[in-house]
């Protein structure tokens, strides 16, 4: 096989700008099967194999590239599932640039190989050309509960049903998916791909009961006593949102960035009658850096806001989100006011937003976390002239599970503690993995908790 020397990716096609930022439908449409194959060819096999070192899930990179290299695309996806229960989802919301491919060979004098570019359409391909139900492992009799149906529940629950365990899902909301399903907007993954990785899970067995809040409808100790589960893995996430304290916070218009987005993507705000529509006023500031920042902005243009701000305290060199997505939210006509912090939210006499009042700020020497520290710059009031403010700021783990579960050891960020890669919390054949571990943080890192827990939890079973 000729390799493809071309220093730059395969471009990925995608709507027009100034036609997406009008619709929720996905921005990027996806590679054609001679792109793929064009782009795999690009992959030179290196020995040491330095991408499958960035997986957080071990994924065998070069050896499902290589099969779509030779025009197998089925047999790159068996590949691929061999260690990714969620490829569809990986492919698309991955932030690959800082990991497999932020390690690929080719990338160090030139782009690097498309690796996301590629899971995707080897996912897409096996969903729309391969109908075989997947074969349901014999029982071996024992049973494990799952507690969230997000990224790292799900990998999870489809690890332990593989080695023949009954597994149920408790999730909290009306569907199962998590973050998958309520956090990224459907422009960036559309929920019935979500729903169709779940629904492989039910084929292969996995239960799921939603609108079960556990600590709330039943506790670990019952799922552990009663109900007879011989080890649980929680997999709760971090859904609790941080506000920043300043004087206006609590009027009407001022959404946290969790809500906002589980009212546009999980209760569909953006159709036509809906029955949770948000009230998003003709300009808005978006209030925070991140990915979900940039989720928020473009939603809430989406949803008819003629101005949008991301309104953020350090610089567009520092911004934590994705620089594709950065570049996206550019591309669709968001305006960025980087190193402006807020001070206060204004309101009118009836309680709604009528502006925010921030101050300019300039960067100073790095912080503990080694990014320069933003100093405000004195007499730099303004007032920005917005009705709607989204605060986007992180979130942390909902108090509820730790505090109905005796003895479980959570830090002083409400996140639970585990004793090594393996998730064992301080409670006996309690495990857990995702944000509720480690705070918000990627979907990748989160499902490589839940392969992680669901091995060790085989092995407690099978010694205990």
């Amino acid at each position: 096989m000729a390799f493809n020397m071309d220093p730059k990716k395969c471009p990925m096609p995608s709507q027009d700008p100034n036609v997406r930022n009008k619709n929720f439908k996905e921005v990027a449409l996806g590679y054609t099967a001679y792109m793929a194959n064009t782009e795999a060819k690009r992959c030179i096999n290196c020995k040491n194999k330095p991408c499958v070192t960035g997986c957080p899930v071990g994924i065998n990179i070069p050896g499902f590239i290589a099969k779509v290299a030779e025009g197998d695309f089925e047999g790159a996806y068996q590949v691929i599932s061999q260690d990714s229960a969620l490829p569809a989802v990986c492919g698309r919301v991955c932030p690959q640039e800082s990991q497999c491919e932020g390690k690929c060979t080719r990338g160090i004098k030139n782009e690097s190989v498309a690796i996301g570019r590629l899971e995707r359409f080897v996912a897409d391909w096996h969903r729309e050309h391969n109908n075989t139900a997947p074969v349901i492992p014999a029982p071996n009799g024992h049973k494990v509960a799952i507690i969230g149906a997000g990224p790292a529940g799900l990998t999870a629950a489809g690890d332990l049903a593989k080695m023949g365990y009954k597994v149920t899902v408790y999730e909290a909301l009306h569907v199962a998916g998590g973050v998958l399903m309520y956090g990224i907007p459907e422009f960036r993954l559309p929920k019935a791909i979500v729903q169709n990785e779940i629904d492989g899970l039910k084929a292969l067995g996995v239960d799921f009961e939603c609108n079960m809040v556990i600590g709330k409808v039943l506790t670990i100790d019952e799922l552990m006593g009663q109900y007879g589960y011989e080890a649980v893995f929680v997999g709760s996430g971090a859904g609790l949102p941080r506000f920043m304290n300043i004087p206006g916070e609590s009027f009407n218009g001022v959404y946290s960035a969790n809500e906002f987005l589980t009212r546009s993507n999980l209760m569909k705000a953006y159709q036509e009658g809906s029955k949770t529509p948000i009230a998003v006023g003709k300009r808005v500031a978006v209030v925070g850096g991140g990915n979900v920042a940039m989720d928020a902005a473009r939603c809430a243009q989406r949803l008819g806001a003629e101005k949008v701000y991301v309104v953020y305290r350090r610089g567009m060199a520092e911004l934590p989100a994705r620089h594709e997505e950065v570049e996206h939210a550019e591309e669709e006509g968001i305006i960025f006011k980087t190193l402006c912090n807020p001070t206060e939210i204004l309101g009118d006499e009836n309680g709604w937003v009528k502006g925010m009042r921030c101050v300019e700020m300039e960067l100073g020497e790095p912080d503990d976390s080694g990014r320069r520290r933003p100093i405000v710059k004195e007499g730099s009031d303004f007032t920005l002239d917005v009705e709607t403010v989204i605060m986007s700021l992180g979130t942390s783990p909902n108090p509820l599970i730790r505090s109905t579960t005796p003895g479980l050891e959570t830090n002083r960020h409400g996140c639970i503690v585990t004793s090594g890669e393996d998730g064992l919390t301080s409670r006996e054949g309690v495990y857990a993995g995702g944000d509720a571990v480690t705070g918000a943080a990627t979907v990748i890192l989160a499902m490589g908790a839940g392969k992680a827990a669901a091995k060790a939890i085989d092995e407690y079973i099978r010694n205990k």
